[in-house]
């Protein structure tokens, strides 16, 4: 337990291997999904992993390199997955400001897209965040064959569907703090576009893989049960 202690419990290290689990394998990936880690820590981080045989390190071109777990960082995902529902369950709800990014909640927004439940044809989400920066207020959602990009600038094609939310709002149904008719019922969440598509945002916007686990955890168990 010390010796798994003293290699995973320095900062920052099991949520390098939380973003690798949710999909990330290149540098830059790892960034986005850790927009509060520097560089250079990173760069430490994934050596000390690879070093420890918890992930294993890729050429993938001359100055490309790709990450990926091994057998010994799969068998973390369970421990991640139970930490997560903990704290989900337990740690303070309350969202402070300096819980909120714009980038990073539109980052993990646009990976975690469920596309199988849009139309096949090509459908444009733009989600309109108000109180952000300028530079960070409008994003773009282009599903189309079950993909999903995320653009920061506008793609140039017809929008299917314009949500307005505040950061903080837009937060907490991905978090699975707030059901998406609670966001819409206090007035910090709109949809404008065709009801067949608002009718499915529930489907496509499911939430954090982890929050869903905390969320379902409390259905399952509720507290004081």
């Amino acid at each position: 337990m010390a010796k798994a202690a003293e290699l995973l419990c320095e900062r920052w290290t099991l949520l390098v291997a939380r973003e690798l689990i949710a999909g990330s394998r290149h540098f830059n990936e790892l960034r986005r999904g850790l927009p509060r880690m520097s560089p250079t820590l990173l760069s430490t981080r994934l050596s000390q992993l690879v070093a420890s045989g918890v992930i294993r390190r890729s050429a993938e071109g001359p100055m490309q390199h790709a990450y990926e777990l091994t057998q010994a960082g799969q068998e973390l995902v369970p421990l991640i997955e139970t930490m997560g529902v903990w704290g989900h369950r337990w740690v303070s709800k309350h969202l402070h400001d300096d819980d909120l990014d714009a980038g990073l909640l539109m980052w993990d927004i646009g990976r975690g897209v469920d596309s199988s439940v849009l139309p096949e044809r090509r459908v444009v989400i733009e989600v309109e965040l108000t109180d952000a920066p300028r530079d960070r207020r409008h994003w773009w959602l282009v599903s189309e064959a079950e993909h999903v990009d995320l653009c920061l600038e506008d793609p140039g094609h017809e929008v299917d569907l314009l949500i307005r939310a505040t950061v903080r709002m837009l937060t907490s149904v991905w978090m699975c703090r707030l059901s998406l008719d609670e966001a819409r019922d206090t007035g910090g969440l709109t949809l404008s576009g065709p009801e067949r598509l608002k009718r499915l945002m529930p489907r496509w916007l499911i939430g954090s893989p982890l929050a869903r686990l905390g969320a379902q955890s409390l259905v399952a168990r509720p507290i004081g049960a």
